[in-house]
């Protein structure tokens, strides 16, 4: 098990700002940066949510999603075109492929630290998988059923990090994943934008003209209307694109095809119909990675950093919220709002009409600077004054490419 790291922020003028910690001193309460009178509350940085956490102390409290299996599709045709008897095995590596992780199969195993191990949701051929060898080509994926599997594969040090979607140009943005940043203490490391081509995907020697059905995730087959309509086609929703192409492969049936990436067609075997079949070309995933620790935030490349909070009561105070970021010339790329489940609503004495019910809202935003630059320093420190909660999620380099 590695350190505990903890992420020092300091000016970008600093003579240690890019790799040096010189001499770092614990005492009880304080960690202290020693150089000249420069100096750093721990408190301060353990309520920001930057000091590591106790992963034995990750408790989640919500009931964990309960994804459609490949084998609840098998209800769904009413012809029992999906029954076990016709499964045909089209790839002869198919009965090879890792079985995605489950809850219940989140136990210790020991890895010799060769590869760097990373968590994604999905089956083997995913468009998460694809990110992940994009972000790390020469990692070992560990595919999962379920986003929560994902964030307690790292926490339990099964894998080293996770990648998972949190937006797409077309969908929006994943709010589920939202949720699940308060539920665990993991740390965004980086981002990868990737380019997401859907594929028709057949048996071998079928026409997408013999196409009676197509599986896919409910967002590819939404994405892919222009098509799905041409065709005349049943559509069914699966839990993720290379699901859909893992069961036309083991069922065997020609008359079906699925929506999924050309990877997902190598892996299972099956052929490419056709190509780029989405509505619009301009098709982008915006994936996050997390760690069990944080990166120590530099300042040689651009960096973006991830925070949430909630606000006190009082008129304009969004405004000045997000006036200390205009303030010093910081730029927003992204804002997001998730009601408070634990207080959704309050209640505001009225007029003669009765009282008045609102949401009460956790805040996302990413900002283009670095927890290394004094402006974000500053800005959170502004910030801060007049939050009910405020904690970084992560500081990490800009993915530029797509």
């Amino acid at each position: 098990m590695s350190s505990n790291v903890v992420p020092i922020c300091f000016p970008a003028n600093h003579p240690h700002s890019k790799w040096g910690i010189s001499h770092l001193l614990q005492n009880k309460n304080r960690i202290y940066w020693f150089s000249g009178d420069f100096r750093i509350n721990a408190a301060t940085l353990k309520k920001w949510g930057c000091l590591s956490a106790n992963l034995g102390q990750s408790k989640p409290q919500l009931e964990d999603d309960k994804p459609l299996k490949p084998s609840d599709l098998d209800s769904n045709s009413g012809d029992g075109r999906f029954d076990d008897s016709q499964i045909t095995n089209f790839h002869k590596d198919l009965c090879y492929l890792p079985k995605p992780l489950s809850l219940t199969d989140l136990v210790s195993s020991n890895s010799d630290g060769s590869k760097v191990r990373v968590a994604y949701k999905g089956a083997p051929g995913a468009y998460s998988e694809a990110a992940a060898l994009k972000a790390y080509p020469k990692c070992e994926t560990v595919p999962c059923e379920e986003f929560e599997t994902v964030f307690k594969a790292v926490e339990l040090w099964l894998v080293d990090k996770a990648i998972l979607q949190i937006e797409n140009s077309v969908a929006g943005s994943v709010h589920k994943n939202y949720d699940l940043f308060l539920r665990h203490r993991l740390h965004i490391v980086g981002e990868v934008q990737l380019i997401v081509d859907h594929c028709l995907l057949g048996l071998p020697g079928v026409r997408k003209e013999d196409l009676k059905s197509v599986l896919s995730h409910p967002q590819a087959l939404d994405q892919c209307k222009m098509m799905v309509n041409e065709l005349n086609v049943v559509t069914v929703n699966t839990e993720d694109t290379a699901g859909a192409a893992k069961i036309v492969a083991t069922k065997g049936i020609r008359d079906t095809g699925a929506i999924a990436s050309s990877r997902a067609a190598e892996t299972y075997g099956l052929h490419i119909l056709s190509k780029k079949i989405q509505d619009g070309l301009d098709n982008v995933t915006r994936f996050l990675i997390l760690a069990r620790e944080p990166v120590i935030p530099g300042t040689d490349k651009p960096h973006k950093t991830s925070i949430v909070f909630t606000l006190e009561e009082g008129p304009r105070v969004l405004f000045k919220a997000l006036a200390v970021f205009a303030l010093r010339d910081i730029n927003l790329s992204k804002i997001e709002s998730r009601p408070q489940r634990n207080r959704p609503l309050r209640i505001v004495d009225g007029s003669n009409k009765g009282s008045v019910k609102y949401f009460d809202y956790f805040f996302y935003i990413d900002f283009e600077a670095s927890m290394a630059e004094p402006r974000a320093q500053y800005a959170l420190g502004h910030l801060q004054e007049f939050s009910c909660f405020l904690r970084v999620l992560g500081c990490y380099p800009v993915d530029t490419s797509a």
